[in-house]
């Protein structure tokens, strides 16, 4: 299959290690952040760092957009439910997420709750269309990348005079994370851990394009590598993260051209700043308020607004006890640092977003068995 099977041939596995061996300076660590989830799963399901030298190891970062979110925005969501019976629309892994009290919108469903997994804003779309006596609202989340489509369904709303449709938005920005992340004092010298360099994230970057990267690599003369998902994309990522490093060169590099250019999509671009806007701030799930990191619907369509056509009180809620997907998602600590992994959260006993989320590391690491060193990888193609 084109750009999928030749991306995991182990001979050409094979032959980058042993270049990333001899290039990597024994005198030196590299601490490499993979700030998207899909590149630390590529890494755990392929065993990558398994081929890397023992001085060049991953940093798990954000990237994934339902981990982030935080506990009080999943409250709110509840309590539309609960105050106004509206048809809640979202996406799989959000059902699964404990909010406060352990509950979960799965278990709101459960009790009566009308909460419907979609798979893209059309279904919500035709959910409303076809309950016009009921109030419809998707429950919108992710990165620069599912922020389109969302936009595109705002629009057909406001086209077709869709009066029951409205959008709770949770959309957030990749490149405030990142400052955020550079900006903490735990990752400049006075924590657990620093970042050298960073895999600038895939389909985000389709997206927005590697241009918006170039500032942290200048301000904060971090070397940034745009990488695909695939095994031999992160390994050539790699490469290319530790030959800046040995040079001095902190630049942003495109890794994955196939895909990615310097502007990104245009046309997606427009679309998404015709309907939303900047927020003051916003709050992430492990990295507290971040000032201009998410979008919010534009006056001009208040009117698809869910947080404008509903009264939500503020909600002060806290991480369960123990958990540590916050530290988890700065990079401070791995899942196998916390205490709950393994015991008593599990995939089906999640305790925080982490495990719950097809991106999270918590996750990767328990699908891949990375916490057993008898468990067997995953190999690449020959």
């Amino acid at each position: 299959m084109k750009y999928v099977d030749e991306f995991r041939r182990h001979d050409l596995a094979q032959q980058l290690a042993a270049a990333i061996q001899r290039e990597a300076n024994p005198q030196r660590q590299y601490q490499l952040m993979e700030f998207c989830g899909g590149h630390t799963h590529a890494i755990f399901r392929y065993g990558v760092q398994d081929l890397m030298p023992d001085n060049v190891n991953f940093v798990h970062g954000p990237g994934c957009p339902v981990c982030v979110l935080p506990i009080a925005r999943l409250d709110h969501a509840m309590r539309l439910l609960h105050d106004h019976d509206v048809i809640l629309c979202t996406y799989g892994d959000l059902l699964r997420v404990p909010a406060s009290g352990r509950n979960s919108l799965l278990k709101v469903k459960a009790d009566g709750a009308d909460v419907r997994m979609v798979y893209s804003t059309q279904d919500a779309l035709n959910i409303a269309r076809d309950n016009p006596d009921r109030e419809v609202v998707f429950f919108a989340i992710g990165f620069e990348t599912t922020t389109p489509p969302t936009a595109v369904a705002i629009r057909q709303a406001h086209v077709e005079g869709l009066k029951n449709f409205s959008v709770f938005c949770n959309h957030v920005l990749t490149p405030a994370a990142i400052q955020n992340i550079l900006e903490s004092p735990e990752l400049r010298g006075m924590g657990s851990v620093s970042i050298d360099g960073f895999f600038g994230p895939s389909h985000v970057s389709s997206i927005i394009g590697s241009r918006p990267y170039e500032f942290f690599a200048e301000e904060f003369q971090k070397p940034v590598v745009i990488a695909g998902f695939e095994p031999l994309d992160v390994m050539q990522s790699a490469l290319m993260l530790i030959r800046q490093l040995n040079q001095g060169r902190h630049e942003v590099e495109n890794e994955y051209t196939r895909v990615v250019t310097r502007d990104g999509n245009r046309k997606a671009q427009t679309l998404v700043a015709d309907v939303m806007e900047l927020r003051r701030s916003f709050e992430w799930r492990g990295l507290g308020l971040v000032p201009y990191s998410a979008l919010q619907i534009k006056q001009d369509y208040a009117a698809f607004d869910a947080e404008k056509r509903f009264t939500v009180p503020v909600i002060d809620a806290t991480d369960i006890k123990g958990c540590e997907c916050p530290r988890i998602l700065r990079g401070v600590k791995r899942p196998t640092d916390c205490k709950l992994f393994g015991k008593v959260c599990t995939p089906e006993n999640p305790m925080g977003s982490c495990m719950v989320s097809s991106e999270g590391a918590c996750a990767a690491y328990w699908s891949y068995g990375r916490f057993r060193q008898t468990e067997p990888v995953q190999e690449m193609q020959a």
